[in-house]
């Protein structure tokens, strides 16, 4: 924690402020959003937080038991909130999932350090969460209850998974610098040639690591090939609008290094509100900070099924804020409408400095 504030300096801080995010405040202050949350362990009048197992093999199988919830992960520059039931969790040695057809999740469990239980008091009533943070105190899922939650299950939940350590700060560790575009052009001819055999999307992560590579840097040594098209970077609102007017299915990701949640659906209710982009609908939200994108490219790969083609959106660090690909709509739908939605993106012609 900064050495000059206190948990109770940070609590006077949150009573000051009551009306910022957790987020913002805690940026204000130099400290982390986890060490803004665990300033309040304990019960502080109607403010009561407790400290959970962060590991998701314990808490992920039990979050079923909550019903219908609002599950929120996020980056720097984009939010991503899909309402649904947790369903099957399926653990592994280095990374799990929780498969259902509202909330699809893939998490890396190594990332997971903080957990904690919230109870917030609102106009609206008593606001309860489970949230999980990283080392570096930077938040990695957060779990709403709504109004149509099985609240009854909440203190079951809480009790069980609350951990003996219940203190009020928490040591984080420096949050790691951002990597930027990693590119070996050395090794360009075989990314292509090991692009071009590709038969699965998952496929192209361990490509790219095996010649030295990262994804923007991959997608920038892959321009001018029929791989890879750079598109304006203020092409993601005429994009959602387009999505929008043709009804158009999509399999949208947006994650961060312990989580990455997945909308599957239409995107029908699109909004502008200053910098932000915005998805209403009833069971999906998306927040998206358009001024933050810096580099969008419209990316294919080879598939079994056919080419799998995306929009893919990074900020100015070289940070992966989204990617979105076409939904097919039975095993008949060639993806023609989302294929012409992305060929109407103007591409970018000013080199990359």
């Amino acid at each position: 924690m900064t050495e000059h504030l206190t948990a109770s300096d940070i609590r006077s801080a949150k009573t000051d402020a009551i009306k910022i995010r957790d987020r913002d405040l805690a940026e204000k202050l130099g400290i982390s959003e986890a060490q803004l949350v665990v300033a309040f362990a304990g019960t502080h009048g109607a403010h009561r937080v407790t400290r959970i197992a962060p590991h998701p093999d314990e808490v992920l199988p039990r979050v079923k038991e909550l019903g219908e919830v609002m599950a929120l992960t996020r980056n720097a520059s984009c939010v991503h909130e899909r309402v649904g039931t947790f369903l099957e969790y399926r653990a592994g040695p280095h990374a799990s999932m929780v498969l259902g057809p509202d909330i699809d999740t893939r998490i890396f469990p190594k990332h997971w350090a903080f957990g904690f239980a919230v109870e917030v008091p609102t106009e609206n009533g008593t606001r309860k969460s489970l949230q999980f943070f990283d080392h570096a105190g930077d938040a990695l899922q957060k779990i709403y209850l709504r109004e149509s939650s099985n609240h009854a299950a909440w203190e079951p939940l809480v009790s069980d998974l609350a951990i003996e350590d219940q203190s009020d700060t928490i040591r984080v560790a420096p949050r790691a610098p951002a990597q930027g575009a990693k590119m070996n052009m050395d090794k360009r001819d075989a990314l292509l040639s090991e692009w071009a055999k590709m038969s699965d999307t998952h496929q192209f992560n361990r490509i790219t690591a095996k010649l030295g590579m990262n994804r923007l840097g991959a997608y920038r040594a892959a321009l001018g090939t029929p791989w890879v098209r750079p598109v304006a970077p203020d092409c993601v609102e005429p994009f959602l609008n387009a999505v929008s007017k043709a009804a158009q299915k999509v399999i949208l990701f947006v994650g961060n290094p312990g989580n990455i949640q997945i909308h599957w659906g239409k995107l029908e209710t699109i909004k502008v509100m200053g910098p932000w982009l915005n998805v209403l609908d009833p069971m999906f939200n998306l927040h998206l900070r358009a001024d933050h994108v810096a580099e969008a490219y419209v990316v294919e790969k080879p598939t079994k099924r056919g080419p799998a083609i995306s929009l893919e959106a990074f900020d100015a660090q070289g940070d992966l804020i989204f990617q979105c690909f076409g939904q097919r709509d039975g095993d008949t739908d060639d993806l023609a409408t989302w294929h012409g939605i992305l060929a109407d993106l103007p591409t970018r012609e000013e080199a990359l400095v």
